[in-house]
């Protein structure tokens, strides 16, 4: 199924057995470039390890280093969710809001698989962070 497929399905079949199993192709895919994502990074951050004389290149391969870093952590943290993900498909909870409990949205979800809170729920939340700096 493609994503405007999904979208194009009524109210009325939502979270069905298609839409759950396209979710769960779609999470493991997700699941799957990052775990090749980290598997490259790995074989270039060893490729990288030759000494430099240059001070300036050698700052910036580190620089170039500690970014990639940060961003195999954001993706560590995300497969993170995809797995939490994919045990909510399996207990019959994805889709849905963990505050309200009402339809997240094929929408949204087709944007971030990994959600689990309504686009208003997400909003109040911000909200309440950027107000309180919880």
């Amino acid at each position: 199924m493609t994503d405007e497929e999904v979208k194009a399905m009524p109210d009325s079949e939502y979270m069905n057995e298609k839409q759950l199993a396209f979710f769960r192709h779609k999470l493991s895919v997700l699941k799957q470039d990052i775990h090749n994502s980290a598997g490259e990074t790995t074989e270039h951050l060893r490729e990288d390890t030759a000494v430099v004389p240059d001070p300036a290149d050698r700052a910036t391969i580190e620089e170039e280093h500690a970014l990639e870093l940060r961003t195999r952590d954001r993706e560590r943290k995300l497969l993170k969710k995809i797995e939490q993900s994919i045990a909510r498909i399996d207990s019959g909870d994805y889709g849905y809001c963990d505050e309200t409990g009402e339809p997240i949205g094929v929408g949204r979800l087709i944007a971030r698989p990994t959600a689990n809170l309504s686009l208003e729920a997400q909003q109040r939340r911000e909200l309440k962070q950027k107000m309180f700096g919880d």
